[in-house]
């Protein structure tokens, strides 16, 4: 299957995952800045997890550029992925109204941990999927341990793209002039964008 689908059901629900949380932001119930002050936990919590939700739906539109094709793996996974995403609202409304406290910032942790994880275990199962068009990629997604592809979630999409691209003769340099194709041995190298 091509990944149009897939991309356009996964906007769908990050779409519907922004609305909600926007709409869980309470009126103020005065006219003056001061009416916002009671709300302000609420709408820290709402500011940063609309980033994360941002980066999330930014790094997913690179990762399904850069595919050819998904299968039934790679549509668990994203399902796995929106599960997770979708629990943010449920989150960012606790901290608004239980304020910040141990239980509501761990929640919230654990379900931004929960929700890399889930975007490394799709991007080894889109490496999967296109196995075929990028023999290099798949040896990279091999070499790369389960903690390690976690905290790789930082690398910029686009050496995704350059290593899905490296079996068509492109160049494996990222915008910014640093190589995040893997080098000899398949390691990967820690790639810092400006």
């Amino acid at each position: 299957m091509k990944t149009d689908r897939l991309n356009a059901f996964t906007d769908g629900v990050i779409a519907i995952i922004i609305t909600i949380m926007v709409l869980e932001l309470p009126v103020p119930k005065g006219a003056g800045m001061a009416a916002l002050k009671p709300e302000l936990t609420l709408f820290a919590a709402y500011a940063l997890a609309f980033i994360k939700v941002g980066i999330y739906w930014f790094q997913h539109h690179h990762l399904l550029q850069a595919s050819k094709r998904v299968d039934g793996r790679v549509l668990l996974t994203n399902l796995f992925f929106l599960f997770w995403l979708s629990l943010v609202p449920f989150v960012v409304r606790w901290v608004g109204e239980a304020g910040v406290t141990r239980d509501t910032v761990v929640a919230f942790g654990v379900v931004m941990l929960l929700c890399a994880s889930s975007v490394a275990l799709l991007r080894s199962a889109l490496l999967a999927a296109n196995v075929l068009i990028a023999p290099a990629a798949s040896a990279l997604a091999r070499s790369t341990s389960f903690l390690g592809a976690i905290s790789s979630s930082s690398i910029p999409s686009h050496c995704f793209t350059s290593a899905c691209s490296m079996s068509s003769g492109r160049s494996p340099r990222s915008p910014h002039g640093t190589t995040c194709a893997p080098s000899s041995g398949y390691r990967r190298t820690r790639v810092t964008a400006l």
